[in-house]
């Protein structure tokens, strides 16, 4: 993200009259929002969620702290009040404080990795959970945030072809009308077969500034997008009409990491092969395999994977 200009301030008021048409539904005793959260929604403020999968399983603490703390700042600076969404003793909750995002913090990987399908379990044992891309769109949906921002979204699998594996932020996007902001798929997906099955499910891709859809660490992936925005007004104009024809599916929005902050694509592609060969000789697979991947691809690039997914948020 990047500082104020007439152009977001622009998209921001177009945003902020897109959440007056929305119906917030937080009344649901289950989910406990934040006060600030609550009184943007009911007074037409813009709102922007964001995921806790990336505070407790993306990087280590104190980096995943002060990563969050800067992101809701970005947020706030640009004029829209951040909502960082997570499960925590059972309770949904939707904006977290300081102290709430310090103790997810620390909390790390003890805190359950929570996509959609893992929600219900959470809330009935009442444990602790970072919502994943899915389970942070549904409960945007739920409370009538139209825009959530993340790093890179789940997708396909390399050889998902013959595993199936297949993440449920794919799905989610197909079925949740919310507009979901990041820096593309991971490279260490299979992107071009990612591609694919959003178009199945019905997703509009748009990548902005740029005619190719992004790789998260590195600018390009040799994947063409069919929209392209130039604007934030353009995107905004995007997520409105979305809403307005009832699609019924979620808007991708993918932002590709500066040039100056982009990291090797050789460098990085040749860690992902290295990473991938140790997780299939170590039987690592399912939501424990993505983790796996970008710990060992960030070791194996001395920093450099690291780096740059922390400027990518």
């Amino acid at each position: 993200m990047a500082s104020s200009s007439p152009s977001s301030s622009s998209a921001v008021k177009r945003l902020s009259n897109l959440s007056n048409h929305l119906s917030p539904t937080n009344s649901n005793p289950l989910v406990k929002v934040s006060a600030q959260v609550s009184r943007a929604l009911s007074t037409g403020l813009p709102v922007v969620a964001l995921e806790s999968t990336i505070i407790s399983h993306g990087m280590p603490y104190p980096q995943n702290l002060e990563t969050a703390k800067e992101v809701e700042a970005i947020v706030r600076d640009n004029g829209a009040i951040p909502a960082t969404i997570a499960i925590l003793d059972g309770v949904p909750c939707i904006g977290l404080n300081l102290e709430q995002l310090e103790r997810l913090a620390r909390m790390g990987k003890s805190a359950q990795k929570t996509a959609r399908r893992d929600i219900a379990y959470v809330v009935a044992t009442k444990r602790n959970g970072a919502t994943t891309v899915s389970a942070t769109m549904f409960f945007a949906a739920m409370v009538g945030i139209p825009v959530f921002v993340t790093g890179g979204i789940g997708g396909v699998h390399r050889h998902g072809e013959h595993t199936m594996d297949i993440s449920s932020d794919l799905t989610e996007l197909g079925r949740t009308p919310v507009a979901v902001v990041s820096a593309g798929v991971k490279s260490i997906l299979d992107i071009p077969r990612t591609l694919e099955y959003l178009e199945t499910q019905g997703v509009c891709v748009a990548a902005y500034k740029t005619n190719e859809f992004p790789a998260f660490f590195t600018e390009t992936s040799g994947c063409k997008v069919p929209c392209r925005l130039d604007s934030p007004e353009e995107c905004a104009q995007l997520i409105d009409a979305n809403r307005k024809l009832n699609l019924g599916n979620g808007v991708l929005i993918a932002v590709p990491i500066a040039k100056e902050y982009s990291a090797s694509g050789s460098l990085i592609e040749s860690a992902i092969q290295q990473a991938l060969t140790e997780a299939r000789e170590k039987n690592i697979t399912g939501n424990a395999e993505t983790p796996f991947l970008l710990a060992r691809v960030n070791e194996i690039t001395g920093g450099a994977s690291l780096a740059s997914s922390i400027l990518k948020r």
